[in-house]
């Protein structure tokens, strides 16, 4: 059988040393010994095949921005939120998707083919709505792009948010978001969570809302997501990110929290980069670091995927596109250090992401879009420890940025020179 494009000899994340067979756009084969040829081949052997790595979480409308106007001197959330107030002024369509294209091209280097990016509506003229659609355009042929409708400064706080948020879902944007937590009062933020998902429910469209982001334990809207997930049908269609608070919550609330999570279908998204940068800045100590509880989740069957969040803007000074970096904080953060967990952190940025946003397309697997990366680690777990070179990466059944493997060779005086492939001691 001919095809389009074999990639040879790779092991797979399950330990399985398989070819794969691209036709067009779609793997038609995956399997030992593949018999046939192909215009061209990628030698994998090896090295790990992965899906590809996929970012459920991210603000493209910030990103790049770091600096402009100013730094964000304390380093907390809300002096963030201000900054991005006094940046939005001075965004123009160019700067905002000329800066989205940089963030995407440096993404399809490092594997990250698929991309969920809050955009920001409370500004009236939703520039950075318009301009991330033309970004969604442009980058289709290699990169998955959601948009979600966020209104960051409060969707009854701000005065115009409800309406710019059904605007921009008119305009095309695919998913309702909200951030229930920076409403005046709680029973405002539980109100906006009823609302944001009865609009969803009605459109056909899925939920994330920015969730309790806060030290604060009484900040519980994630249980009237939860309520209202069932109510309106939307099971499997919802997700709650960040859910900080829940790392300050009386065990015994959580004890009832999280089965009604998983009752629910709601996913849960953190961002462990951002989380235990941003949380416990007004703790002495001990300090808190905000990372939600994921293992616990985890245990009850909720989905948990990891998520980037910010890369140089006014929240985060810091940042490379690469999950791989985000799993390896993730894992170390919550304690996730047995091999089982440590392959599980693997998965979460790339299947599991997959499933949190309904991409179904993507994966390993026969009539699966033709999107993988080959890295230069042997198996997950190597993977995430070395957050590997990324030697190729193929993207709707074509090459889209390749490496050259470099073996470092070590020469000790007195003996033989070794290749130590991936710094593994000899």
């Amino acid at each position: 059988m001919d095809f389009d494009l074999i990639v040879r000899g790779g092991t797979l994340p399950d330990g399985r040393i398989a070819d794969i067979g691209i036709s067009g756009e779609t793997i038609t084969a995956i399997e030992p010994n593949l018999q046939g040829s192909a215009r061209t081949e990628v030698d994998a052997s090896g090295n790990l095949v992965s899906p590809p790595f996929i970012d459920p979480h991210f603000h493209m409308d910030a990103t790049l921005s770091y600096g402009i106007p100013r730094i964000n001197a304390s380093g907390t959330l809300l002096e963030g939120i201000a900054l991005w107030g006094e940046l939005k002024p001075l965004l123009t369509h160019e700067a905002v998707r000329d800066r989205a294209l940089a963030y995407c091209d440096w993404a399809v280097s490092m594997g990250l083919l698929a991309i969920r990016t809050h955009v920001d509506v409370c500004d009236d003229r939703l520039l950075a709505v318009e301009a991330l659609l033309d970004v969604k355009k442009t980058i289709a042929p290699y990169i998955d792009l959601q948009l979600v409708a966020f209104p960051q400064d409060g969707f009854y706080r701000s005065p115009t948010a409800r309406e710019n948020t059904i605007r921009a879902l008119d305009m095309g944007v695919d998913v309702v978001g909200g951030i229930p937590h920076f409403e005046r009062t709680m029973a405002d933020g539980t109100r906006s969570v009823t609302e944001l998902c009865e609009i969803a429910a009605k459109r056909g469209l899925m939920v994330d809302l920015h969730c309790d982001e806060t030290d604060d334990p009484l900040s519980r809207h994630i249980e009237q997501l939860a309520y209202e997930t069932q109510r309106l049908g939307l099971q499997g269609k919802v997700a709650g990110s960040h859910l900080t608070s829940m790392h300050s919550m009386d065990n015994y609330y959580v004890s009832k929290l999280l089965p009604l999570i998983a009752e629910a279908g709601v996913s849960a998204i953190p961002n462990p980069l951002i989380n235990i940068m941003l949380q416990g800045r007004h703790d002495s100590f001990p300090k808190r670091r905000g990372l939600t509880r994921v293992k616990e989740m985890q245990a009850l069957g909720v989905r948990v995927g990891w998520g980037q969040d910010c890369v140089l803007d006014p929240w985060y000074s810091l940042g490379t596109a690469d999950m791989l970096d985000v799993a390896f904080m993730g894992l170390h953060v919550a304690q996730m250090s047995s091999p089982a967990d440590m392959a599980r952190c693997f998965d979460m940025v790339t299947n599991v992401n997959a499933a949190i946003m309904g991409l179904d397309h993507l994966g390993l697997g026969v009539g699966k879009r033709a999107s993988l990366v080959v890295l230069d680690a042997s198996n997950p777990i190597e993977a995430l420890r070395l957050r590997a070179e990324r030697i190729c990466v193929i993207a709707r059944g074509k090459v889209v940025a390749e490496r050259t493997r470099q073996d470092s060779r070590l020469s000790i005086p007195g003996r033989p020179a070794q290749v130590n492939r991936r710094h593994q001691a000899q």
